[in-house]
């Protein structure tokens, strides 16, 4: 059998897998419990964070025929042919490269006709924001009035793109960024569950890295995986982002706080030396700086996306030098 890469492999099959997205989940299992199915759903927020997950877990319930809870049994046929992606009655719409008018029209025409089985026909529009004004001109009758069977999901990185006209006719959810103490507990339980021997400090890099996204933090856990021959580990993980080596941005930032300029310069030179980026070692030195004075505030602090060993090192630094670079700066 061919691998299977880990964002695929760990998709969500039922709501309470969907990580990070709670109120959302919750309302939209509430819906399915009471019945209160709206004809059209719009789904907001960055990429890898849900959205058409939900939208297929949404379809699969609906059209799941030994339902007997808002979740989806999983092992009806409905269900199996929803994973596979042969399932008749779910239409997933890249709204990019079937964005014109005349598909629009091909979809008012197709939505008059009642399932192949079940009681609903299900359209994820993706990238829905990428329709053109025609097109959505055309879609909003439909989309206000469809028939009985039909539910609309439209998903889109950026909502503000889209008409006002089509944002009214839809119930809106807004998926939000996957916190970081979410992001690292459950790349962790992952690795945990792949057998993958890994180096706990390379954690914070992915979750940094990821920024809220976990299919970015899995896909970019995959490379890492492929680059370290299967295991994962923080140096060469920064090596492999093109982040700057901890070790790096620590030298650099005990130089900056405690005011030792030929230090600071050292540490820019061996940075320079192994081919970093120093616009990146700059960034990377701000956010440090940021959560030194954070512990320094609020010492009972366990910021998620630093390691143990980060966090005891930062909590050491003298209180006086974190200030003094403060105010320096």
């Amino acid at each position: 059998m061919s691998y299977q890469v880990l964002a695929r492999k760990w998709r969500p099959q039922t709501f309470d897998a969907v990580v990070g997205q709670e109120p959302i989940t919750r309302t939209l299992r509430n819906a399915l419990a009471a019945n209160r199915i709206a004809h059209a759903y719009l789904f907001a927020g960055p990429r890898g964070i849900g959205k058409t997950t939900t939208a297929r877990l949404l379809a699969k319930a609906l059209l799941c025929t030994a339902r007997r809870d808002p979740e989806p049994c999983g092992a009806c046929p409905a269900c199996r042919e929803l994973v596979l992606g042969t399932l008749v009655d779910v239409i997933e719409i890249d709204g990019a490269s079937n964005r014109g008018i005349d598909d629009i029209r091909t979809l008012r025409e197709n939505v008059r006709y009642a399932p192949a089985r079940g009681r609903y026909k299900v359209y994820i529009i993706d990238e829905a924001h990428q329709l053109t004004k025609e097109a959505f001109n055309a879609l909003l009758k439909t989309l206000e009035e469809p028939p009985a069977h039909v539910v609309f999901v439209l998903a889109t990185t950026q909502p503000h793109e889209m008409p006002l006209t089509v944002l009214s006719r839809c119930q809106r959810f807004d998926f939000k960024p996957i916190p970081p103490e979410l992001l690292s507990a459950s790349l962790e339980r992952i690795l945990r569950e792949e057998k993958v021997e890994f180096d706990p400090a390379a954690l914070p890099l992915l979750v940094r890295s990821a920024e809220g996204s976990l299919r970015d933090a899995l896909s970019l856990l995959d490379t890492a995986l492929a680059y370290g021959g299967g295991r994962l580990a923080a140096d060469s993980l920064a090596h492999l982002l093109g982040a700057s080596a901890p070790a790096q941005v620590r030298a650099f930032v005990g130089a900056l706080v405690v005011r030792d300029g030929a230090g600071a310069l050292e540490a820019i030179d061996r940075a320079a030396q192994e081919g970093e980026d120093l616009a990146v070692l700059c960034r990377e030195t701000v956010e440090a700086l940021r959560r030194l004075l954070l512990l320094k505030v609020a010492p009972r602090l366990s910021p998620p996306d630093l390691t143990a060993a980060e966090i005891e090192e930062f909590r050491q630094r003298p209180p006086g030098s974190a200030k003094t670079s403060c105010s320096s700066s």
